[in-house]
Formats: structure tokens, C-alpha cells, sequence
């Protein structure tokens, strides 16, 4: 039985993981529902602004593979506690200098957000093996809900402050640092070997030789492609239709925040099936071809098939991230096979959003971006059947010599 005082830290430990999770994007949708403003105040274009919007996406990709090691020498704890100082630095700093401020703060926030995606899913399996499915169902619900709430009440606010578009980015660094207060103990704690604060993170060998490991890195990667369409361009998209700005960005957020419901039951009908495919595949095809209906299906559908594509889309997320939980078989392995699915993925997943956007500006519109979402979502499905057997990956920790 486990001791009430373990049990009460236990429980502020998940809550503030839930914190910084919440924290890890309203970088995308703030930025995404303010693109025509940017565009026009800071001389962007339509290249710059695909730029701009793959600009965090590749961060992901680039300091993903940092996680690991900062895990290794100072502990996960502290790690995340330099993830969110640099996603509240990176924040303000967006809204801050101009054009500099905006590309410099989005590459700080977007290495915060890298380590952050890679360091939860084994923190999850180090301190909540026993509810693995739930705590990731639970802080998948609170990234999207961070998303979402970014999403719907970014453009009002800065309408609120006489359309003042720096405000509108900067003010997403006040969650983050209230989140940075919050972990603080938890850093702290960790670092005097207190009973309670968790080891370091371990190498692990034979990880990149392994194609099970492969499959969940390109499911990763090529969802996170799709799910940065929608986060980057799914508000111009609508706008594009003749829906308002607000409008637009409450499409956006209606549909993030289906994901909430899909994020807490997709990880819970993961753990119970014998392996995940069909899953992996009907989910894929529900987020794909709910996106394409937005673009080219008429106006009337628009808010039905944001419901939909909300759905779909928060169930490949949920799943990409349990996929690592269950083909792991431990934490260390875990965090490893974390940071191989996010370094190599979101390299992968930059491409998706920066394509669509270059196709957009040299076609006119975004009737011609619907080719490349269905390519994109056939892949996708094919990695998820891959990576969706039952089976573990086979590599394994080992003490450095």
C-alpha cells in the first residue's frame, strides 16, 4: 500500500505534469490564427509565413535528440524545468523586436517544446506504470486543450487590446511561467536524491536497428504532419472560405478540442485490443478525409466535419504517444524510443506543413493542398499498421562503462 504522503506527491506530481503539458501548444495555434496580421504589419508574404509556421515544427526535430542527454546529466526533472523556461522566454520574446523577435522566440520555444515531447511519455512510464494508458490519455487531453484554448480566445484578446498583434503572441509566456513556479519543487527535489525523485535516464543499445522502432518513429512523424496542418494552416484555410477571423479561429478550436475527448479514450481502447491497426488506420483515414471535406466540401459542412477531423485527429495523437508507452519495456528504453520517434519525425513532420503552405502561395488557394493531404494520409495509415502489431522493440539499457 503505498504511503498517504507518497500518495498526496504522487498526485501533485501528476497535476503539475498536466500543467506542463498544457504548456507545450499554444505556441502554433496563436501564431496560426494571427498569420494574416503578421503577414501584413510585418511584411511576411505568403513564403515567409509557411516559414514561420514550420519554423517550431523543425525545432522539434533539430533538439529533440538533446533530451536524452540533458535527462542524463542533470535528471528529467530539471530538464523540464528548462523546458518551460525557455517556452515562457521564447513567448514573450515572439512579441517583442519585430520580425527578429518573432523567428528568434519561436526557435527558443519551439527546443523547449522538443525536449518537453520527448521526456513525458518516459516520465509517464516511470512514475505511473500502473496507469500508463490514463495519464496518457489525461496529459494528451491537456496539450490539446492548451491548443485549443489558444486557438479560440487569441484573436479576441488582441482585438480586446485594440488589435495590439504583439500582445496577442506574448501573452501565452503567463501559463507557461506559472507552470514554471509549479514544477520548481519537483526540480528542486530531484536534485538532493530525496526518496521519490527518479533516477537518471539510462543509454539504451540497438534501438535504430530495430524496424519495429522505425514504424513508430515514420506513425510519429507522418501524424504530427497532419496534426501541424491543422494546428498551422487550418484557420487561413477557413478564412480562405469567407468564414471571419473569429470564426475561423473557432473552427480551429472546436475541432482541437474534440481531440480532448478522443485523447482520453483512445489510449484505453489501445491498452485493451490484442495489437493496434485498425485503429491506427481508421483513425488516419477519419482525421484525413475530414480535413480534405473542410477544404473542398461545401460551407454548411464546414462545423460538422471540424467535429469529425477533431475526433480523428486527437486519436492519432493519443496513439503515436501510447505506441511508444507499449512498445517500450521500460522507461529508459521509452525515452529513447521518444526521442528517435520525435527527432526523425518532426523532421519528417516539418515537411508537411511547409509543402502545403508553398503549395498554397504558388497555386492561389488551397484546393490544389488536398493532393498532398490524402498522400499524406495514406502513408500514415500504412505506418500505423506497421506500427501497430503487438510486439516490443528490441533494444535494451545498459549502465555506461
Amino acid at each position: 500500500m503505498t504511503p498517504p504522503r507518497l500518495k498526496g506527491w504522487r498526485w501533485l506530481t501528476a497535476a503539475s505534469l498536466l500543467l506542463l503539458a498544457a504548456n507545450l501548444r499554444p505556441l502554433f495555434p496563436s501564431m496560426a490564427v494571427l498569420l494574416p496580421e503578421l503577414s501584413f504589419n510585418l511584411g511576411l508574404g505568403a513564403t515567409g509565413g509557411s516559414y514561420l509556421t514550420t519554423l517550431p515544427v523543425l525545432c522539434m526535430g533539430i533538439f529533440a535528440p538533446l533530451a536524452p542527454r540533458c535527462a542524463q546529466r542533470i535528471g528529467i526533472e530539471r530538464t523540464l524545468w528548462l523546458v518551460l523556461l525557455l517556452i515562457a522566454l521564447g513567448t514573450a520574446l515572439r512579441g517583442a523586436s519585430g520580425i527578429a523577435g518573432l523567428f528568434l522566440g519561436t526557435t527558443l520555444a519551439g527546443a523547449g517544446i522538443a525536449l518537453g515531447n520527448v521526456l513525458l511519455p518516459g516520465l509517464v512510464k516511470r512514475d505511473f506504470s500502473d496507469r500508463a494508458a490514463l495519464m496518457t490519455g489525461l496529459y494528451t487531453m491537456a496539450l490539446v486543450g492548451g491548443a485549443a484554448l489558444a486557438a479560440a480566445a487569441t484573436l479576441p484578446l488582441t482585438r480586446l487590446f485594440e488589435r495590439h498583434w504583439p500582445f496577442g503572441l506574448a501573452l501565452w509566456a503567463v501559463p507557461a511561467a506559472l507552470a514554471l513556479v509549479a514544477w520548481s519543487p519537483f526540480a528542486a527535489r530531484a536534485g538532493v536524491g530525496r526518496p521519490g525523485s527518479g533516477p537518471r535516464l539510462l543509454p539504451v543499445a540497438g534501438l535504430r536497428g530495430d524496424r519495429l522502432a522505425w514504424a513508430v518513429t515514420l506513425f510519429m512523424g507522418l501524424q504530427s504532419s497532419l496534426a501541424y496542418c491543422v494546428l498551422g494552416w487550418m484557420a487561413p484555410m477557413m478564412r480562405a472560405r469567407g468564414l471571419s477571423g473569429t470564426e475561423a479561429g473557432l473552427v480551429t478550436s472546436v475541432s482541437i478540442l474534440l481531440q480532448v475527448v478522443a485523447c482520453l479514450l483512445t489510449p484505453l481502447l489501445a491498452a485493451r485490443g490484442r495489437d493496434q491497426r485498425w485503429l491506427a488506420v481508421a483513425l488516419t483515414a477519419t482525421a484525413t478525409m475530414a480535413l480534405i471535406g473542410m477544404v473542398l466540401g461545401p460551407r454548411w459542412a464546414i462545423w460538422p466535419l471540424a467535429f469529425v477531423q477533431g475526433i480523428g485527429q486527437g486519436g492519432l495523437f493519443a496513439l503515436a504517444l501510447m505506441l511508444i508507452v507499449l512498445r517500450s519495456g521500460d522507461s529508459h528504453v521509452a525515452a529513447h524510443l521518444s526521442s528517435m520517434a520525435q527527432t526523425t519525425g518532426y523532421l519528417l513532420a516539418a515537411c508537411g506543413p511547409l509543402l502545403l503552405g508553398l503549395m498554397a502561395a504558388w497555386t492561389g488557394g488551397f484546393q490544389a493542398t488536398t493532393g498532398l493531404l490524402a498522400a499524406l494520409g495514406l502513408c500514415t495509415a500504412l505506418a500505423g499498421w506497421c506500427a501497430g502489431r503487438n510486439a516490443l522493440v528490441r533494444a535494451r539499457a545498459h549502465q555506461p562503462a
